[in-house]
C-alpha cells in the first residue's frame, strides 16, 4: 500500500507544497512543531532515509538546503534545525523546524496548530523567498 506522501506526490492527499523537482517534493507538516515546519520526501517511495544511494541523498539534502535558506528569510527563526525520525510514515522524510531554542524540538513541546488558510498563507510566504 502507497504511504501517505506517496499518495501527496500522486495527487490524492493536498498538501501546502513549497517547492518540488523531479525527485522531491516539500511541503508543510500538517502537525508542526512551529511556525513553517517544512517535510522534504522523494518522490519515489522508499522508506529508510539511509537506504537512499548516496548520490540521490547528497542532491536531497541540496534540495533541503534551498527550501531551509527559504523558510529562514520567510520566518523569524535562530536556526532552521533538521530533524530525522522515519518512524511515522514509512516514506523516507527530513523534518525542516524553524527553531529559537533547542528545547522546541522537544516531544513534550505543544504542536503549533493553525488553519488551513493559515498554513496557505505561510507556504506562499515561504515560496516567496525561494531564489
Amino acid at each position: 500500500m502507497a504511504s501517505i506522501f506517496s499518495r501527496i506526490v500522486a495527487g490524492e492527499i493536498p498538501c501546502h507544497k513549497i517547492a518540488e523537482n523531479d525527485e522531491f517534493l516539500s511541503f508543510l507538516d500538517v502537525n508542526p512543531r512551529t511556525e513553517g515546519h517544512t517535510l522534504v520526501i522523494p518522490k519515489k517511495e522508499i522508506d529508510y532515509l539511509f537506504d537512499i544511494d548516496d548520490e540521490m541523498l547528497g542532491r536531497m539534502v541540496i534540495f533541503a538546503k534551498s527550501i531551509a535558506r527559504a523558510i529562514e528569510k520567510a520566518i523569524p527563526c535562530k536556526r532552521i534545525a533538521l530533524m530525522v525520525i522515519g518512524l511515522e510514515v514509512p516514506h523516507a522524510h527530513i523534518h525542516l523546524i524553524p527553531i529559537h531554542k533547542e528545547c522546541d524540538l522537544l516531544p513534550c513541546k505543544l504542536k503549533w496548530k493553525k488553519s488551513p488558510e493559515e498554513l496557505a498563507r505561510i507556504a506562499e510566504l515561504i515560496r516567496t523567498q525561494l531564489a
